[in-house]
């Protein structure tokens, strides 16, 4: 039986428009993470969902049997549920929810536009696998928690407190896959990339700007850590993230 969803996790839902954003959080995070810049988009007269992915926001214990497969189609889900009711949408997404967005975009050219945090779009190099199940082979099916890294105070949590490795080396096979399509992506895309990321280095971003066969706006966040969303650029994020999902959807 699935633990009890943790306080702050619960999945978000606005009807406001004809046009749409899909929000989606990242890797052992929940919706707590994305939860000020969905309800800034539902503020700005858009409806939104910011679903609660697959594993996530319970325990770790749920997690470890989930894998890409089970996170790309509750996005996927989550899309069609949401086009169904709008005219045109957009995709949102922070770290691994932001290679869901990639992967959404390559998947369906009608996407107005996306807006990527800190995207985790970079292959991972060989070694990272072989250190990966050297551990998994050692007994240890998980590493510290990658949740927390943000500069500014923030005293809620916002994802577990470990990694779990069999569903991280998934992930890196979903990103992998979704890396080589990048081309696919043909809509506009608002970058927003933390100077200072402990978790996805900057490098993913620039896969994104050299990759991507639509146009690239990149915004460099300069005081804000890897969950840029609740961090000292917050505003900044929602500001240009409403601003630039209105013109697309006119567009």
């Amino acid at each position: 039986m699935p633990a009890p969803i943790l306080a702050g996790a619960e999945p978000f839902s606005a009807s406001n428009g004809h046009n749409g954003v899909l929000v989606l959080h990242g890797f052992t995070g929940h919706p707590a993470s994305m939860r000020p810049l969905a309800e800034a988009f539902a503020d700005a007269g858009f409806s939104v969902e910011l679903p609660l992915l697959p594993g996530h926001g319970t325990s770790m214990e749920d997690m470890l049997a989930t894998r890409w497969s089970d996170w790309s189609s509750a996005a996927e889900e989550a899309y069609q549920s949401l086009a169904a009711r709008c005219d045109r949408l957009v995709v949102a997404g922070l770290s691994m929810g932001g290679t869901l967005t990639l992967w959404l975009a390559e998947q369906h050219r009608e996407i107005a536009g996306v807006v990527l945090v800190n995207p985790l779009a970079e292959k991972a190099a060989e070694s990272f696998y072989d250190m990966m199940r050297q551990m998994l082979e050692s007994g240890t099916d998980r590493v510290p928690g990658i949740g927390s890294d943000i500069a500014a105070p923030v005293s809620a949590s916002t994802g577990y407190d470990g990694t779990p490795i069999e569903p991280l080396l998934s992930l890196m096979d979903g990103t992998g896959e979704v890396s080589a399509a990048l081309g696919a992506v043909t809509c506009p895309v608002l970058l927003l990339s933390s100077r200072t990321d402990h978790v996805v280095p900057t490098s993913s971003g620039d896969v994104v700007v050299a990759s991507v066969g639509g146009p690239v706006e990149r915004v460099f966040l300069e005081r804000s850590y890897h969950v840029a969303t609740l961090d000292y650029d917050q505003d900044e994020i929602e500001s240009r993230a409403v601003q630039f999902a209105l013109k697309a959807v006119a567009a």
